[in-house]
């Protein structure tokens, strides 16, 4: 019973979410210590390609009778690792390259930071209330 709930509804996908976040976000993090190194390239995930990914994996679980595990397939940017996600960034295409080598873009990096933090925040908010709505049912304060 306890399995179900906690795999249930849209908790995976939120946790996948939040998963994918956090790591992107120690990616941009790493991008904007290191904009004034030259020859450093940023690095990104693929939102889209990740949401491509959850897309995929949400219609096999709805296919399946919409209840159960979330079962994501690796892809080359987000593999899947046990319980948790493992990215591996890659350097976008476009943008400047300036004098040193470098494709250092601050707003850019500005804006995908607080954009990721945005849906990390998103997600943590909506799961902390599934979980608060099962606390209470548990309860039984429902």
């Amino acid at each position: 019973m306890f399995g179900e709930l906690s795999t249930g509804g849209a908790t995976p996908v939120l946790e996948a979410m939040m998963q994918f976040a956090a790591g992107r976000q120690r990616v941009l993090a790493h991008n904007v210590a290191n904009i004034s190194t030259p020859n450093f390239l940023a690095l990104d995930v693929s939102v889209r390609g990740f949401q491509a990914q959850l897309r995929d994996a949400v219609e096999r679980r709805r296919e399946a009778g919409g209840k159960g595990a979330l079962d994501m397939k690796s892809s080359s940017e987000v593999e899947v690792a046990g319980s948790g996600l493992r990215l591996t960034p890659g350097t976008p295409s476009g943008g400047v390259l300036f004098h040193d080598r470098n494709n250092r873009s601050l707003e850019r990096s500005m804006q995908d930071l607080v954009e990721n933090a945005s849906a990390f925040r998103i997600a943590t908010d909506l799961l902390r209330s599934r979980y608060q709505l099962m606390q209470a049912a548990i309860s039984e304060r429902a």
